[in-house]
This record gives C-alpha cells, structure tokens and sequence, in this order.
C-alpha cells in the first residue's frame, strides 16, 4: 500500500490513514500507546521508522519480544539479579561484523534476539537454568554475540557449530549448527556427546535441544513463564532436556499422603555409545492439611520396581530416603531429589514409602510412589563413527548389554527441601 499510495490519490489517502498503521504497529513491532506518547510521533511514522530498522525481522520481531517480556517481567520479581545480568541489544552492523569473522551466516531469528538483547554476562545464576545434584551443579548463561563468536567451532566434529549458552562449572555449552554439516541440520540446536568409545575425537553424538533458535528460546520462555520450572534460591531450576517435566497424572494419594514425581535428563552425565542415560528425578511428599494432627507420621523404609525398555526388571528396597527419615504432618511438605541411570533410552520406576504413625507407634503402612517414565530425547550418532563402523544404527533404541543396568541410587540422592537448595560443585559422586 505504501509503494502504490504514489499512482493513486485514494490509495495515498488510505496510505495515511492513521488507525491502519496502528494495527500493524502493534502487530508487528508490540508498540504501545504509552510508547507512541514518548516517541511523539504517527502510528505510520512509527510503522516506517522501525521498519527501517527492524524490517528483516518482521516474521520473527513480535514473537521474540514478547517472549523476552514475559521473561523480564516474570523474572524481575522473582530472580531480580538475573535481570542486571542481562545485556542491550546490539547493532545490525555489529552482527554484520559477526558473520565476517565467522564466515557464516547467522539465521535471522537469533539476530532478532540479539537486536533486543545481547544474551548476559557470564555470572551464575544463568539465564537458560540451573540444576543441582549432590555434588553435580550446573548453570548455563546466554553468550552475548562476541563470547559466541569466539567459540565458534571449526574443528571436526563441530564444523561451523557456534556456542549459544555455557556453563563455567562444567564446561559444557549447547551449539547450532550453522550449516548442514556431519549429519546436522542447519540451525539444529543440541548438546555434544563425546563417543566414549571411539579414537577418533571427531566422534561426537548430538542430544537435540532444538530445531530453530526461536523454537528452542520461546519454548524455554513459556515453560518459565507458566511456573514449568521452580524458581529456587533467586536460580531457574531448568535446563533443556535437563528440565524437571511433572506428568500431572504422575500423583498418588494414599489417605492424606500425596507423592508426585517430576523427572529430568542430564545430558552432560549420559553418553549415547556406549548407551549410559542418566535421569534425575524430584519427588514430592506432601500431607493435606486438613489431616487429623494424629495423622502425623515418620518414613521408614522405601522399595522401588525399575524396569528398563527391554523389560529388565531390577527390585531395590532400602532404609529412609537421602539418608534422612522425614517426618510429615498435616500440611507439611517433603522434597528431595535422586538419580538413576540406564543402558536403555527409556524405563519406568515404581515402588511404595513405608511409613509408621507417630502417634500409634506400632501402626505401619505403605504409601504409593506412582510409576513415572523416562524417556531418552532425540540424539543422533556421529557420523564419524557410523563410517567407520560401517553404518551403526541411527535411532533411539541402540542400546547395548551392560553389566550396570538402571538402579535405585538413594545412597547418592541429595536431600532437597523445599526452597533451600545449595549449589554444589563437581560431578555426581556415582561418576567420578
């Protein structure tokens, strides 16, 4: 309409309709009337303007925005710390610059994000999550656009890879692949995974975090925003694939006890070849509170079922969980966190809590952990492997026989409470 308005009278005076460019101002561009009042300026000024500046971005600006909104809005009352950490947009000229030193294009919807905001500096907490266990701790920070180009990879095994977070704990960082290269898809995001196996240090598997910058950042967003993940100790206990997932219909009630599981994948403890797939899992023990005072009761003992996908079944019963024997009364709640791997991409854990009354000291009973499922994310092998091994399997279900199988790993959870988790340092003790 804004090329046609010079042939036609109408067109140039519905060209300058004011009410039209509003629309699109706020479609587009998110602007607000209190923002147009600042900028002293017509809704079609205001279209044009940012058009000239913006205008690559229109398929992806509106949503990057908002999803960056949320974020700070969210975050801003409830980890406001993070919020310093965050940097200002960049120019287009310095992305521009970015892809000459890299000699890679960069998509479009990650220098959308980046013309908002410059990721963060490297600080802990991170932005993309934390996750604690026993003396495992992770926090991943969003690189800013030079920090990224720095890391940019041209060694085999991540040919044209540019980091997008990193944790200063671990080492580890989550990449995306700016060409379709060694079996990737461009713009794939994931996590590298070292061939334990191979010789050849350009054997790395890939665990998949994403399949286009805005899907991977405005998916994260959301499951933040809508309280998906529990803001701890000013931290976002999070990660991609290493987030808590709580299956709604992962509860039981036994009485006026209620146990709910959310479960978790830690990528940087896992390794596709040989197949080793570490889960965590967070488990909630709560009692009504409109519980009887004599409901009062102490945990003894538990006993978990564990099943792997071939159907390997391995029993375990043991005294307390995390060494504690938590004692829950009406509205009182228990939480803690453990771990447990297996050679197989999924498997499934059930079991009971045995407690006893503390008030009828001699009256036990059994409350039911509910059956909660684990499940590998996509991954893909090295390419460099499947070469020279003729081609192995590319599929979630290449697993191996092991002697070490899924198992109960209670003498290695890590007691949890409620808002008063610490940050240790190291690995899992089970992998050191």
């Amino acid at each position: 309409v804004y090329s046609c308005c010079y042939l036609s009278r109408r067109l140039n005076q519905l060209s300058s309709h004011d009410p039209l460019w509003k629309r699109h101002c706020k479609k587009y561009w998110l602007i607000s009337e209190e923002e147009k009042s600042q900028r002293n300026q017509t809704w079609k000024a205001l279209f044009i303007s940012t058009y000239s500046d913006l205008g690559r971005y229109i398929r992806y600006y509106a949503t990057l925005k908002k999803a960056w909104d949320d974020l700070e809005k969210y975050l801003g009352q409830r980890c406001p710390r993070m919020i310093g950490s965050l940097k200002e947009s960049v120019r287009e000229e310095d992305l521009d610059a970015v892809e000459a030193q890299i000699g890679c294009k960069l998509p479009d919807d990650y220098r959308c994000s980046f013309r908002i905001h410059n990721g963060q500096k490297l600080v802990v907490p991170g932005l993309m999550g934390s996750m604690a266990l026993s003396n495992h701790y992770r926090s991943e920070d969003l690189l800013d656009i030079d920090t990224a180009a720095g890391g940019f990879q041209q060694r085999p095994g991540l040919k044209q890879c540019l980091p997008l977070t990193f944790c200063i704990h671990t080492g580890l960082s989550q990449y995306m692949a700016l060409e379709s290269v060694e079996g990737r898809n461009k713009y794939e995001i994931f996590y590298q995974c070292p061939d334990q196996m191979a010789r050849n240090p350009s054997a790395i598997d890939m665990f998949i975090t994403g399949t286009s910058y805005l899907e991977w950042f405005t998916s994260y967003v959301n499951k933040v925003v809508t309280g998906g993940y529990p803001i701890i100790r000013d931290q976002i206990f999070s990660f991609p694939f290493c987030r808590y997932v709580h299956d709604k219909e992962c509860v039981a009630t036994t009485g006026d006890i209620t146990v709910s599981v959310s479960t978790s994948f830690l990528p940087e403890l896992s390794s596709v070849h040989p197949p080793h797939y570490f889960f965590t899992y967070r488990i909630r023990i709560e009692m009504s509170k409109d519980a009887l005072p004599e409901k009062a009761c102490q945990l003894d003992s538990r006993y978990w079922r564990i099943t792997n996908a071939k159907g390997d079944v391995d029993e375990v019963q043991g005294p307390g969980v995390v060494g504690e024997f938590p004692i829950i009364s009406p509205g009182r709640v228990y939480e803690y966190t453990s771990c447990t791997t297996f050679s197989t991409t999924s498997g499934y854990m059930e079991g009971y809590y045995t407690f006893h009354c503390l008030y009828y000291k001699d009256k036990f009973f059994n409350v039911t952990i509910p059956r909660f499922h684990m499940v590998c994310p996509t991954f893909k092998v090295s390419t460099a492997r499947m070469v020279s091994a003729d081609a192995e399997p590319n599929h979630n279900e290449y697993a191996v026989d092991e002697d070490e199988d899924s198992t109960d790993t209670d003498e290695y959870e890590d007691r949890r409470r409620v808002l008063d988790i610490p940050a240790p340092s190291g690995r899992c003790p089970r992998h050191t």
